[in-house]
């Protein structure tokens, strides 16, 4: 499954909110279940940021986030996200 999480960040901003961003992957890289992280800016919209994540199922994903340290690192910055939903299943095998 993968979670893509969107940001308004303005442009002056993006650098700390970049640590801030990594720090979150680096913490959330480290659970179980865990595939990939990827990170972006819009090509269109230039403080439209996004992460994706890629864990082995959903189940992986939600107790990732979980752990002391992750509600350290990265909730505070994921509660800064776009409010929509997240979570994705793949449809393609």
């Amino acid at each position: 499954m993968f979670v893509v999480i969107r940001f308004r960040v303005g442009e002056s901003e993006q650098a700390g909110f970049g640590e801030r961003l990594q720090a979150a992957v680096d913490v959330l890289a480290r659970q179980k279940g865990f595939v990939s992280a990827h990170t972006g800016r819009n090509v269109d919209d230039p403080e439209l940021l996004a992460l994706t994540l890629e864990f082995e199922n959903v189940g992986s994903y939600r107790r990732a986030l979980s752990p002391y340290d992750v509600k350290l690192a990265a909730v505070p910055l994921l509660s800064e996200a776009i409010d929509e939903p997240t979570a994705y299943e793949d449809l393609l095998m």
